[in-house]
């Protein structure tokens, strides 16, 4: 029984906390993070690689 209140508390304080709001946006940000580059900037890029 105290093992399920501890894992009850821990719960309800991480949906408290934010820890469950956005699950799948980082996920999502890895892959379109290189769409925010210009061409010009990645032009320089590759000249300065």
């Amino acid at each position: 029984m105290l093992i399920l209140v501890v894992i009850a508390g821990f719960f309800f304080w991480s949906v408290k906390s934010g820890q469950m709001d956005d699950l799948e946006g980082p996920a999502y940000r890895i892959l379109m993070d290189d769409d925010d580059i210009k061409p010009e900037e990645k032009k320089q890029h590759k000249e300065s690689s």
